[in-house]
């Protein structure tokens, strides 16, 4: 993928020709930020260390957005609502947190374990082979794979470097016409995509089940890195991450909620609190989830951008989180891929007696006909039969967290109700994962739209063009080969 820049090809911020490039441009503007989650914050951090006068604003006690944190009342721990992790493909988001002093929270895993419905664990490291054969050595010692499997998916995945990056056919159509079988589907590729991009292979656009592949296992041996917060998430994004935003001088107002933008003219110059206030702005940056955009707009307004309307057409898909508390530990790895089962990822997590395990569930519509304590048993069962040792254990609390929204569905054609940072309202800029950053529903996506909104006012206060950090280089073996970023 290339570096990707705000220079052209998309609409004006403002309705007036921007100002001479002259740095003294960003001094005085105001830019409020609405919404404290991965885009908003990300937004904040560039424009607030080149002259901006940044507020940002967000309606609970707390920064983070959907990757956030509650305290249990049983336990008294802080519990994430969902494990979130990094992979090295993710430059921006880790550009952002070395940036807000986040980075040394950050845990990088190397190796990667895969459990089979046997009880069979098998590893993914890097070999010292370039890209992309770097990972064949696991690869072709995998126990919950076939010789034959292992032929299928090794042609699949030359087909997949060599396939331009967008093609407009669903994903699961690509494969059969590949030479994939629903064997090779359920154990390989659906085990890697749908917790990677939230969505059931059935429903996702080829161009992001692709890139995950490409730019996450092929292109570069460190990209498959995983990096795990060490903190809970409300810590993540706790007091490292405030003081960083105050002492850049970026204005906090936690706990703040706004009930609309406010219009002068066909112009937004800030937005009307709940409590009757308001908040004047030269730019305002609409951080928020998709579908609470355009309850944000007076009514007769929100028609004035079509791109506003078409994000009801964004559907989102839920993810569930199981989180059993047991009298002893009963975890020996880190982690496991569930391989055939309902649990797609199983962390060991901190705990008074090391016992707190936690369950992930993607795409999780399957269970939402089920009840909490129906969830409960079903994850339960299959966790124990994953470690021996909790079946010889007492279960002693145990909390199911589903994330009804969790992130938005790439499904196909997705791209199209996509909008562009900058809107054609002036004095707008949208950010979200949502938006056209060129991935997927990630925290890396966050990231990109925050820096791709501040890029936007940038280049239209002051005509400088800023791009996004670079991509792991592809490596010369991928190359010669003829993959295609």
């Amino acid at each position: 993928m290339k570096v990707v820049s705000m220079s052209s090809g998309q609409s004006s911020l403002t309705s007036e020709s921007p100002p001479p490039s002259n740095e003294s441009n960003a001094t005085g503007r105001r830019v409020l930020v609405v919404g404290g989650g991965l885009a908003g914050l990300a937004a904040a951090s560039r424009l607030g260390r080149t002259g901006y006068q940044v507020t940002l604003v967000e309606s609970r006690n707390k920064l983070g957005g959907r990757a956030t944190s509650f305290v249990d009342p049983t336990t008294g721990e802080m519990v994430d609502n969902c494990q979130h992790v990094s992979m090295g493909c993710c430059t921006n988001l880790a550009d952002f947190c070395e940036t807000v002093g986040i980075a040394r929270l950050l845990q990088t895993v190397r190796t990667l374990y895969f459990q089979d419905e046997k009880g069979r664990v098998s590893t993914m490291r890097a070999a010292p082979l370039p890209a992309p054969l770097h990972l064949f050595p696991s690869f072709l010692s995998a126990k919950y794979l076939t010789l034959w499997d292992k032929i299928r998916i090794g042609w699949g995945m030359l087909s997949l470097m060599w396939s331009p990056p967008r093609l407009n056919v669903p994903f699961d159509e690509w494969l059969l016409s590949h030479g994939q079988t629903p064997r090779t589907i359920d154990r390989f590729w659906g085990l890697v995509l749908v917790s990677a991009l939230n969505e059931t292979i059935d429903r996702m656009d080829f161009r992001y089940a692709r890139q995950v592949f490409v730019e996450g296992f092929l292109q570069n041996g460190r990209a498959f890195y995983v990096e795990i917060p060490s903190v809970p998430l409300g810590q993540f994004y706790g007091s490292l991450l405030e003081s960083w935003l105050v002492e850049n001088g970026i204005l906090l107002k936690m706990g703040t909620a706004i009930s609309k933008l406010k219009f002068d003219r066909g112009r937004i110059i800030g937005a009307e609190l709940k409590d009757g206030s308001t908040i004047d702005a030269d730019i305002t940056v609409l951080a928020v989830p998709h579908h609470r955009v355009r309850d944000l707009f007076p009514t007769a307004d929100v028609e004035r951008d079509h791109s506003i309307p078409q994000l009801d057409y964004i559907e989102t898909s839920p993810i569930t989180s199981v989180h059993l508390w047991y009298d002893r530990p009963v975890m020996d790895y880190p982690h496991l891929v569930g391989v055939g089962r309902t649990v797609q990822w199983l962390f060991r997590r901190t705990g008074d007696e090391g016992g707190y395990v936690q369950a992930v569930i993607s795409a999780s519509r399957e269970l939402s006909s089920h009840s909490s304590d129906e969830i409960l048993s079903i994850i339960r069962a299959e966790v124990e039969e994953m470690l021996p040792k909790a079946k010889e254990a007492t279960l002693k609390h145990s909390r199911v967290v589903t994330e009804r929204r969790a992130t938005f569905s790439v499904l196909p054609g997705i791209d199209h109700f996509r909008p562009d940072a900058r809107s054609v309202i002036p004095g707008l800029v949208l950010a979200g994962d949502y938006t056209q950053t060129g991935w997927p529903a990630t925290m890396e996506g966050a990231v990109r739209s925050g820096y791709l909104a501040a890029a936007a006012i940038r280049k239209e206060t002051e005509g400088v063009n800023v791009t996004l950090v670079s991509p792991l280089r592809a490596g010369w073996l991928f190359r010669l080969l003829g993959g295609r970023n």
